[in-house]
């Protein structure tokens, strides 16, 4: 079986284990990713990690960091030269790219499939609107990113089957616990990801003004936010406790996660989004660092509830209930260690690359399926 799948998510380095895993299960897989990708987090370039099983390709891409308009000029005559079986677009069904993507795919005789994360629904003008209905009619089997967005494309009328499977997963040899771990007198805590309003870092910040003992916050990512970040701990007295680094390549986040004692995804949903993962949850619990998750969107299911979960969470905007799950796990050494461990062990049931590969690979099994008894039944 031969499979192309294009994916701007895929220029990350350490993502690029999903398409190895993939090969490995006998796919002869092609992958087709842009120089780079910007958009209101910063600037992404591709980085190349060295491949065994999988060929990885460069295209070109116009409108980049423009989530509707984007779309790669020279997509269908590459899909032509290359005659694959399967074509996964990576993307949402609503974007120029998938429905070129898609229309490419079904000319050279292949099936294809697209990948949601919208968990919130939303009608949008055409023609992207008439690209998305294009798109579900071409789609025997969808892959959802979660619960919600499966049931986002049944409301908007997508017909066919959908397999819910998280766009990524970790590498657990990559993002291992520290060996041995050491104790610190200071308590560190730690944020990556956007500089963004809907991701509630200003939360963060005021929440840790508030604590009592000796503590640390690390900030890593880039955003509009940056600059206000920044003069908002100052006013709140913490400047010289918090730190606002830059974006770290990925081969560097298993380290940033071990330097610390807990990570803090604080979201808050907007009109236009909610969260529909939070990665940054299962690279830290792989590495057996608790998390602390706000309930927007996904987070509480990635987190696990009882003693499954690898961590705590707390109701959207609540500052207090925030700081008051900080200060448990700064007063609780103890409760750390047992929290990062239960992490860990959610992490390697659930969140491998190696399963969301193989669940990947069961979908493209299926699309064969289909495409075949299409050709019977024509």
């Amino acid at each position: 079986m031969r499979v192309v799948m294009l994916s701007k998510a895929l220029i990350t380095g350490v993502y690029q284990q999903k398409a190895e895993e993939i090969a490995r299960l006998g796919v002869d897989l092609v992958v087709l990713v842009p120089p780079v990708w910007e958009d209101r987090r910063g600037r992404q370039v591709l980085e190349i990690q060295p491949t065994e099983s999988y060929e990885l390709r460069v295209l070109p891409i116009r409108f980049n960091g423009n989530y509707h308009l984007h779309h790669y000029p020279g997509l269908a005559k590459e899909l032509a030269r290359l005659t694959p079986d399967v074509v996964h677009m990576d993307e949402e069904p609503y974007n120029t790219a998938t429905w070129l993507g898609l229309r490419a795919a079904e000319r050279v005789g292949a099936v294809g499939t697209f990948f949601t994360w919208q968990n919130l629904y939303r009608q949008y003008p055409p023609p992207f609107r008439w690209f998305e209905q294009a798109n579900y009619r071409r789609t025997p089997v969808a892959i959802a990113g979660n619960s919600d967005a499966a049931e986002v494309l049944r409301r908007k009328g997508f017909a066919g089957e959908i397999a819910i499977i998280p766009q990524f997963g970790v590498d657990p040899e990559i993002f291992h616990p520290a060996e041995p771990r050491q104790d610190s007198p200071v308590f560190r805590i730690g944020y990556a990801g956007g500089l963004i309003p809907e991701k509630g870092v200003e939360l963060l910040i005021r929440a840790c003004a508030g604590l009592q003992g000796d503590w640390r916050l690390e900030i890593v990512g880039e955003g509009s936010e940056r600059a206000r970040l920044a003069a908002l701990a100052q006013k709140m007295g913490i400047g010289e406790r918090v730190r606002l680094g830059q974006r770290l390549a990925s081969g560097n986040m298993p380290d940033f996660y071990r330097s610390l004692d807990v990570v803090v995804l604080p979201s808050r949903t907007a009109n236009h989004w909610k969260e529909q993962f939070g990665r940054v949850l299962i690279e830290a619990m792989a590495c057996e660092v608790p998390v602390i998750g706000s309930d927007s969107g996904e987070i509480p299911n990635v987190i696990g509830a009882g003693d499954t979960a690898g961590g705590l969470i707390f109701p959207e905007e609540d500052v207090a209930a925030l700081r008051a799950h900080l200060q448990s796990l700064l007063d609780q050494p103890e409760r750390r260690r047992k929290l990062g461990q239960a992490g860990r062990r959610r992490v390697l049931e659930c969140f491998t690359m190696a399963q969301v590969a193989r669940e990947t690979v069961a979908v493209y099994t299926k699309l064969m399926e289909f495409h075949h008894n299409r050709g019977r039944n024509q």
